[in-house]
């Protein structure tokens, strides 16, 4: 006797469907599982015997072979324990082919027959909707994560013995529309810090909401103590309210990458690695080719606290999703594709010691020094970066006033960039269209300037040698601070201040 039970595992961003086949032969007794398992799921046997037993039903005494097809697709994880133990009870006769019939089946087991939570669950929901199946039984725990997929049953289940009284019509599972979202903020380290908490800064903070409101990316320079580190986690606070698909776009990566398995993502990410970060993990890879800072970063902000310090290969890893909001993590056994439309905010002191400029501090580096240190950045990275803005120290006098308790700038910022968000949603008629996500095509296609700024931009891209993307980005930014200024057209005004950006 064949049994046959459906599952799917993830698979980078997406997810491949899985049979699970059981046959019983005559024989010595054995469990083998075979079509391309890692050790992980080999050690499902020895999970999935216990589980059986312990779930007051009687494991087979004769030679269990399990084949997990198709047999060239690399399996990894506990996703397969519950369906192979399904499978086990068909083939001993304890279900019935039709109790398991068109419907997939994913979970961890425990040795007591309790079903654990697994990673990737919205991959699995969102593959299984796409293939036609319209049941789908998952962990409890995982359920509120499958609630955000709608127009397919997902029930919860906690343990062994729950499901197969369930599949006997014996009991009756919750549901994913029945169960409460749990929220949880992606925001990491400490993110209360609101623009009145900075002091002074004021073309800091002007140039902080021109780049939120376009999603442009930008490079804060400046002194150690002039707010820079303080201004980038006051950003995240400005960040437009998540939409449904965003949301699930950020849940999903952060269920692949184990960071949540039960939660929903609620908040635009803030992602802060340190220096020491490696390639690996900044960009993403490993043995299963897992997502890095830069796809947690998606929809949000990544964040790179004195840029010069982070390692040279780290960096210029960052030239191709930074232009394409996409990155390809290839492995040896694997490929995978994760989104990373990120907005990149980073710092960085004008010299090793910092004070280059300083009226109050000496500056000790040599220019030999000074010159390297502002070349770990390379020209084709600083390219892709849209604003630079230099900021000074703030006088002492003003760190002394009294912090205002009625964060009337932060709003009245954040509602004007909601504004200018709600323009270009208008323009490009969707979620999740800024003027910094268009192509070199889309600036020639939609965005029109008057006559005089397009004097004005000819004029600055001879004399300032701008590249050609360094041409269209400021364009973007001009249109951004259009947008910000309710305009319709790219005035001269705005190409001016947005030319203010491209210093290096």
């Amino acid at each position: 006797m064949i049994s046959k039970i459906h599952s799917i595992v993830p698979y980078g961003f997406e997810a491949k469907l899985v049979e699970v086949e059981g046959d019983m032969n005559r024989g010595l007794p054995a469990f083998n599982i075979v079509g391309m398992a890692n050790k992980t799921v080999n050690e499902a046997k020895d999970r999935v015997r216990s589980a059986i037993m312990n779930s007051e039903f009687s494991f087979p005494d004769k030679k269990v072979t399990i084949n997990l097809a198709p047999a060239d697709l690399p399996k990894d994880g506990a996703y397969l324990d519950l369906p192979i133990a399904l499978s086990v009870l068909v083939i001993s006769g304890q279900l019935l082919r039709s109790d398991v019939r068109g419907k997939v089946f994913v979970g961890e087991l425990s040795l007591n027959g309790e079903i654990k939570p697994v990673r990737g669950i919205i991959n699995i929901i969102e593959t299984a909707k796409q293939t036609g199946y319209r049941e789908v039984y998952v962990p409890m725990k995982n359920l509120a994560q499958a609630s955000l997929i709608s127009g397919v049953t997902v029930y919860g289940v906690e343990t062994l013995l729950d499901l197969y009284l369930a599949l006997k019509e014996q009991l009756t599972l919750p549901q994913a529309n029945e169960v409460e979202r749990s929220l949880k903020s992606a925001l990491g380290g400490d993110c209360g810090p609101i623009l009145d908490h900075v002091r002074g800064q004021q073309i800091a903070k002007r140039a902080m909401t021109i780049a939120i409101a376009g999603h442009h990316n930008i490079l804060i320079s400046g002194p150690p103590g002039a707010g820079k580190t303080l201004l980038a986690k006051a950003a995240a606070n400005l960040l437009p309210e998540l939409t449904t698909e965003e949301m699930i776009d950020i849940t999903k990566l952060y269920s692949i990458a184990g960071l949540t398995t039960d939660e929903i993502i609620e908040e635009r990410p803030f992602r802060n690695p340190h220096h020491t970060a490696s390639a690996t993990s900044i960009i993403g890879g490993g043995a299963m080719a897992m997502p890095g800072e830069i796809s947690l970063a998606h929809k949000g902000i990544l964040f790179l606290d004195e840029i010069p310090e982070f390692q040279r290969p780290v960096l210029e890893a960052l030239r191709q999703p930074l232009e394409d909001k996409v990155i390809s993590v290839s492995r040896a056994n694997r490929k995978s594709n994760y989104p990373a439309d990120f907005m990149l905010v980073a710092t960085m002191n004008p010299c090793p010691c910092g004070y280059l400029g300083d009226p109050t501090h000496e500056c000790k580096c040599t220019e030999t020094q000074i010159q390297n240190y502002q070349k770990k950045l390379s020209g084709p990275l600083f390219d892709r970066i849209d604003m630079n803005v230099v900021v000074e120290k703030v006088d002492n006098k003003d760190l002394r006033e009294a912090l205002p308790d009625n964060n009337r700038e932060h709003n009245v910022v954040k509602n004007t960039i909601t504004e200018a968000i709600a323009r270009q949603k208008a323009r490009y008629g969707k979620d999740g269209v800024y003027n910094g996500s268009l192509s070199s095509f889309e600036v020639s296609q939609k965005l029109k300037l008057e006559p005089a700024a397009e004097k004005l931009l000819a004029q600055a891209s001879e004399q300032l040698n701008l590249s050609a993307r360094s041409y269209f980005k400021t364009i973007k930014v001009a249109r951004t601070i259009a947008d910000l200024d309710a305009s319709d057209l790219i005035l001269a005004k705005h190409l001016a201040e947005a030319l203010t950006f491209r210093r290096r």
